[in-house]
């Protein structure tokens, strides 16, 4: 039987392989002081938790409290609900939970070594090599790209269009273009179809590779990706690289001046190219959405846009957005925030105990998997004024000062904050600064549709809008 390892850096070293994820786990027993509910039997909550995850969580919420157990996915968590639970998880001052452990059992299979499953020295060690892809003049390369490539695309979605579908595909394309330095076409079409197979088998309910399953189709796109990365870091390393993200992986050195061994750049690229995917087209899907249902702060960003950008030229085509004017889309920013409170990309984290710890009077023991509720503490009336409303007056330097630190999260916090974040409001900004420069975004009168809230949410119905051309 396994055991946990007796501090935080033990537990670095003794890295669990994915069948030991459910070994040790807690039973009723060891949280027997904790309340909460244990489900149906066999399965326990699980498919009421993905029938209606933010219903579930407000039931339980209301019955139990900001601390309760629940049975689901093949053991039992301890959620741990509000502001201050996250920031106890995600600042983690005292190195008592494993992001590793957390995540592990989700996405070991399909994307082990990503930095969101390193822990302590080790994450520290890979995420300063990796942030050399995340400097100014790489910026400066992904926004020039950026800016050729999501022009071309969007300049023939006029008319009325599923949006979902159609920035999952650029999102996809850029991913190719910015992250790994290929061109579009029948290569980047392959290592497209190995993500998306690798994203949809990391949430797959048979979690082992079985003919015709999920979770077979992406073991087999992780095998693809291995081989053609493997190449690519050594073809890469030999002829010095690029601007491109993956060639500055593949050049990245510790602190030591080692370059990073050629299978953790391989698992770092892909784990990158999940993590961003599908965040990133979640978050685009969701702002637009705001920004269609509420067409006054459309005009406002459309208004700030135009200044910044100077507006089309002569012959009606959008001008780029300079990395140097990023800074300056202030209140498109605020609105992009605001659209990440009302929907946030990851809507929960888990996280594994190394060591008992004390919460809002309870002892969670030693080995328990815990929870922050993300979703929640977003739309909490205890930090939020008509938390339901969009409103990105929220996020001015004032309104930030006075709540509470940890009440928004969409990038997580701590030393786990996603690297990416910057690049993710660069993105955007190139997005929105293309699209509002040619069209007016429109959604039927009372439009709001029905979202997909698990893993990563999105629209059921693919978000039916209508861009107009101004």
């Amino acid at each position: 039987m396994a055991t946990l390892a007796e501090t935080p850096d033990q537990a670095f070293a003794e890295r669990k392989s994915p069948t030991h994820w459910s070994e040790g786990r807690l039973t009723e027993a060891d949280l027997a002081h904790i309340p909460g509910e244990a489900g149906w039997p066999m399965v326990g909550n699980t498919f009421r938790m993905l029938a209606d995850p933010h219903g579930f969580a407000r039931r339980m919420l209301d019955t139990y409290g900001k601390v309760y157990k629940n049975r689901a996915f093949g053991g039992w968590q301890v959620a741990l609900i509000g502001a201050e639970a996250n920031e106890l998880l995600l600042f983690n001052k005292d190195k008592i939970f494993s992001s590793e452990q957390g995540w592990g059992p989700i996405l070991d299979q399909l994307f082990p070594r990503g930095l969101m499953l390193m822990d302590f020295d080790h994450h520290r060690i890979d995420r300063r090599a990796l942030s050399i892809a995340f400097k100014p003049e790489p910026m400066r390369h992904y926004s020039g790209a950026l800016n050729s490539g999501i022009a071309r695309e969007v300049a023939s979605w006029e008319g009325p269009m599923q949006f979902y579908p159609a920035i999952k595909k650029l999102t996809l394309d850029l991913a190719a273009d910015s992250f790994i330095g290929i061109p579009w076409g029948p290569e980047a079409d392959k290592i497209n179809v190995a993500f998306v197979d690798m994203v949809q088998a990391s949430v797959a309910p048979v979690r082992s590779p079985l003919p015709f399953t999920k979770m077979k189709k992406g073991v087999d796109g992780r095998a693809y990706l291995i081989e053609y990365f493997t190449k690519e870091t050594h073809r890469r390393r030999a002829e010095g690289g690029g601007q491109d993200m993956f060639s500055q992986f593949a050049t990245a050195t510790r602190d030591d001046g080692s370059l990073l061994p050629v299978d953790e750049v391989v698992d770092h690229m892909n784990f990158l190219m999940m993590a961003a995917h599908d965040t990133i087209t979640s978050s685009a899907t969701s702002l637009i959405y705001h920004l269609a249902t509420n067409p006054v702060w459309q005009e406002k960003l459309r208004e700030e846009i135009f200044a910044v950008t100077g507006g089309p030229d002569g012959s009606g085509t959008p001008r780029a957005l300079d990395y140097a004017d990023l800074g300056k889309l202030e209140l498109t920013e605020m609105a992009f925030k605001e659209s990440l409170r009302m929907v946030p990309p990851v809507p929960s984290m888990p996280r594994r105990a190394l060591k008992q710890f004390e919460f809002d009077g309870y002892t969670i023991p030693q080995g328990t998997m815990v929870g922050i509720n993300v979703y929640w503490t977003h739309h909490s009336e205890e930090y939020w004024d008509n938390p339901f409303t969009f409103d990105p007056m929220r996020f001015t330097p004032e309104n930030v000062k006075a709540r509470h630190k940890y009440a928004w999260v969409p990038f997580g916090g701590g030393a786990h904050m996603c690297l990416g974040l910057h690049f993710a409001y660069m993105q955007v900004k190139v997005l929105l600064a293309q699209i509002l420069q040619r069209y007016r975004i429109e959604a039927a009168p009372g439009y709001a549709p029905d979202w997909q809230e698990w893993p990563i949410p999105q629209p059921k119905d693919g978000l039916k809008i209508e861009f107009k051309r101004i």
